[in-house]
């Protein structure tokens, strides 16, 4: 249990990204039919506003869009937009663009996207309605050529092209090698239509197939309506929404291909693994956000289309080949919080997942990713069998005692510091005296964990052994000490450094390193920290649990209104409290340092892979204000996820903090009854 790692992981930002800061019938008014119609089936990812004002309107008269326009917050707001508009910049520069171009061009919807021009290389590709805005249109696009032949780029013939189609070539670039050569900027002016891309034939077949759409388009796709339908019913037809749609393993794959690293990169290749192990009946995700709408701040409707294999039935536990029928979710019978659920939390999230058919259809995939076949099995058997280990039946003896039904909650203590996350995972048990017997085995077989007791509950918590770290090591054989230094140089093949060094790099991995773990109500509760725990414990006691709080029944209740069918997933946050440790960190420039599950995440995902490095925070916290100046603009928030035959269904949306309680500052250990 306490064996709680993270690996390294990579986030690749896509340059669609830039659109939101520009801050959907199927027919839009304006120079073009809606950019579904016009996009490729061979589109990998998407996003479209297709009334950008309407859109602005609404975010800035949401509660999110008066933070952000607070006076106290505009010289942070500054310094973020000049930062975001830098990288955009960036982005957008082989294109000739910058994000402060398109502020003004559109009149209409603004759409960008990913197209898998041929297998293994993407091509962007940029439309926007100009109507209203046509000599803007033609201002930018003077404004594109001037760019480009400062970059040394050359006008570049094609036969047979449309007039209204440009192409210019860029020189290549001899100090990157992740750069492709033979780039092309294309761009295209029509009378209320601007394209521009990086593929002159996508920009010519954008171009040709404006007025009246395409056979193959992206909007043909099954997947692509089996993702907007859900979605589309679920909002108003007058809510101005942004939309998006994904293809998730095509787009990592060609984006895989069209990227790739300097250095061959050592370990599994994950998304050739997903695919192979079934994770390919996962065809899209997508869906629509809008802001300021049936009285919450946010509103979000999510599809995950993911039907079942031909022949097979959908929502059985076959539906899907391999690994992939870990995926399955079962509705919960009452998703409400339990007894020992404390009201005075930051969040709450539980769901139902069928651990049985997970726990056989995890073999095929750990083995895939570990490159040896049998190793999963093996992994069980010394569980079993072996006489140092706990000798334990993992399937009998644990899974098979638990319901599937996992709960988690969050909360913060001060000072909110790098560690001041508390989080406690909570597994439903059937067989509570067996899973008891099952842990306890396991703990005492393990030296790192030691025995406690809390409110009359057996509990283990993990041993710190960061004093046992030596932070100067003088008389260490093998060691020569370097005058002025801190810590002497070691011999690499110093047996007894090595050892240092793994436990030191263990130690900094482990994604709970003060855990504790105890079996009682009815729940294997696994915890960040001891008093995490300790709290759980004794809330039952004490009673007052998140399940009385109005604040929560306000936000279920919308969601419930929502998602009215089965559920598998519910989740309930308290903006203020979810939010202010990490604005904190910001404020202190700490954020990197930050031993929450998500700042470990944020710098495994952004860092340089290095283990043990952190990275440099990249946005000027200093300039933030003190957090009770925004606390008024942050209320709740809930979601739900209902499984259905052709996938999994999220809406979710978040209620402002009202008025009479808009100067209110919860105490940690204190719940604001909104």
């Amino acid at each position: 249990m306490p064996g709680f790692t993270i690996a390294r992981l990579r986030t690749v930002f896509s340059a669609a990204a830039c659109l939101a800061v520009l801050t959907a019938v199927e027919v839009l008014a304006g120079g073009f039919t809606a950019s579904e119609q016009i996009f490729p089936d061979t589109t990998r990812a998407w996003l479209s506003v297709p009334d950008p004002d309407a859109f602005r309107e609404r975010f800035d008269g949401s509660p999110y869009g008066q933070l952000v326009n607070d006076p106290a917050m505009k010289a942070f707001v500054d310094s973020v937009r000049e930062q975001v508009s830098k990288n955009g910049r960036q982005r957008l520069e082989k294109l000739g663009l910058t994000l402060e171009d398109l502020e003004k061009v559109p009149g209409g919807e603004v759409a960008v996207g990913a197209i898998e021009a041929e297998p293994g290389r993407l091509a962007t590709l940029l439309l926007v309605d100009t109507t209203g805005h046509e000599t803007e249109a033609k201002e930018l696009v003077e404004r594109i050529k001037t760019r480009l032949l400062e970059r040394k780029a050359s006008v570049v013939t094609i036969a047979d092209a449309p007039p209204q189609l440009t192409v210019y070539a860029l020189p290549d670039d001899p100090q990157d090698d992740r750069v492709p050569t033979n780039r092309r900027v294309a761009f295209a002016l029509a009378p209320q239509a601007l394209l521009v891309g990086d593929d002159a034939q996508q920009v010519g077949q954008a171009l040709g197939v404006l007025a009246q759409g395409r056979k193959d388009s992206l909007g043909s796709l099954a997947s692509f309506s089996g993702v907007m339908q859900p979605c589309r019913s679920g909002l108003p037809q007058a809510a101005p929404p942004l939309r998006w749609f994904v293809d998730p393993l095509g787009f990592a794959k060609a984006f895989q291909a069209s990227r790739p690293a300097r250095e061959k990169k050592k370990g599994p290749d994950y998304v050739t693994i997903l695919a192979r192990q079934g994770f390919d009946a996962i065809k899209a995700a997508g869906g629509l956000v809008a802001f300021a709408e049936g009285g919450h701040g946010i509103r979000h409707h999510t599809m995950i289309h993911a039907p079942a294999l031909p022949g097979r039935e959908p929502l059985a536990p076959d539906c899907y080949d391999g690994a992939a029928r870990m995926l399955r979710l079962l509705p919960i019978e009452t998703p409400r919080p339990h007894g020992w659920a404390p009201q005075k939390l930051s969040g709450w999230s539980t769901l139902r997942w069928d651990l049985k058919a997970a726990f056989v259809a995890a073999e095929p995939l750990v083995d895939d990713i570990v490159g040896d076949k049998g190793v999963y099995d093996d992994v069980i058997a010394s569980l079993k069998e072996d006489p140092d280990g706990p000798q334990i039946d993992v399937e009998k003896d644990l899974v098979d005692c638990l319901t599937g039904r996992l709960t988690v909650v969050t909360d913060h203590v001060d000072p909110r510091d790098t560690d001041a996350e508390r989080l406690v995972i909570a597994l439903e048990v059937a067989d509570e005296a067996r899973v008891a017997e099952t842990i306890a085995k396991v703990m005492n077989a393990d030296s790192d964990m030691r025995k406690i007791e809390i409110n009359g509950h057996a509990a283990w918590e993990l041993i710190d052994r960061s004093a046992e770290l030596p932070q100067l090591d003088v008389d260490i054989p093998g060691a020569v000490v370097t005058p002025g230094a801190t810590d002497p140089v070691h011999d690499p093949d110093d047996e007894a450094h090595r050892r240092r060094a793994r436990l030191r790099d263990n130690r900094d991995e482990k994604l709970l390193p003060h855990s504790s773990v105890s079996v009682a109500l009815g729940h294997l509760f696994i915890a960040s920290h001891r008093d995490a725990l300790e709290r759980v414990l004794v809330q039952a006691v004490d009673g007052g649990s998140l399940g009385t709080a109005a604040d929560f029944s306000a936000a279920v209740a919308e969601v419930e209104r929502l998602v009215p069918g089965g559920k598998a997933s519910v989740t309930f946050l308290r903006e203020d409290e979810s939010l202010q440790p990490t604005y904190e960190l910001l404020r202190q420039g700490a954020m990197p340092k930050s031993k929450s599950v998500f700042g470990q995440l944020l710098n495994g995902a952004l860092g340089d892979g290095k283990r043990g490095s952190v990275r440099e925070q990249r946005i000027d916290g200093s300039l933030l204000p003190e957090f009770d100046v925004i606390r008024r603009y942050l209320g709740t928030a809930a979601l739900a996820l209902e499984p259905r035959p052709d996938g999994w269904y999220i809406a979710g949306m978040s209620l402002p903090r009202p008025a009479a309680d808009a100067g209110v500052a919860r105490k940690p250990g204190t719940a604001v009854d909104r």
